[in-house]
């Protein structure tokens, strides 16, 4: 997980989850300051997938413009895409 206070750009490596098979890099999906880190994922990293939108975040920025945002997917419509581009 990155440092509190770490700088980022959209689209930096910022943190890196490790698997039995695999470890993947985490993009910052906006520019910003890391403001919180989810400790609970040291001791639990099952959260992730078990509780993505409680207790399974990652990581939390302080936006550097909040224009930005307005571009982002919800997660209802990332689902959307993820489906339509399977068909």
């Amino acid at each position: 997980l990155p440092e509190v206070e770490a700088e980022c750009q959209a689209g930096d490596e910022i943190a890196v989850v490790e698997s039995v098979k695999a470890a993947s890099d985490i993009y910052a999906p906006v520019a910003g300051t890391v403001v919180e880190v989810n400790v609970k994922l040291e001791d639990s990293p099952e959260l992730v997938n078990e509780a993505p939108y409680a207790d399974g975040w990652f990581f939390k920025i302080k936006v550097s413009d909040h224009a930005v945002v307005e571009g982002l997917l919800t997660a209802v419509q990332y689902q959307a895409l993820c489906e339509a581009e399977e068909h």
